[in-house]
């Protein structure tokens, strides 16, 4: 999943050369095992210069429901928390925190994500019968 921080001009946050932009962050696996639970999301950029987290795993799956006995082809559905602490400098109170959900859907022939929220508010969606593929998730700050 790759996911792209933006302001409401469109100005890519995850540039650190950009004013404005976020130096660096950190993500905390809310369900981990211990208090600080780090989850390694590497900055990648794309070949036009845009920056993004690359999400591929890593932060612990709880199960939200299981199959129906009325519908076994829904499957089990997932989600995983976590927190993002955005960084803009040495000064902590610059810092902005978010928590980044991703739900996924199971199936005995899929296993994808289904919808990701930030904050409670719902940033992707994909039906069940989208295509499995990179998923692309844009946060406005």
């Amino acid at each position: 999943m790759n996911i792209y921080i933006r302001n409401s001009a469109g100005q890519d946050l995850l540039n650190p050369k950009k004013t404005g932009s976020f130096t660096s962050y950190s993500v905390n696996d809310m369900f981990g095992t211990k208090d600080v639970s780090p989850v390694s999301i590497p900055l990648k950029i794309t070949s036009d210069s845009l920056y993004y987290m690359e999400y591929l795993g890593g932060a612990k799956r709880i199960r939200m429901d299981s199959i129906s006995p009325d519908n076994p082809g829904t499957g089990t559905s997932y989600f995983s928390r976590m927190q993002i602490t955005f960084v803009k400098s040495t000064n902590a109170s610059d810092n902005v925190t978010g928590t980044l959900e991703i739900q996924y859907r199971n199936t005995p022939t899929l296993f994808q994500v289904s919808k990701v929220l930030y904050d409670g508010t719902a940033v992707f969606s994909k039906t069940a019968d989208q295509p499995n593929s990179i998923n692309v998730v844009t946060i406005t700050k």
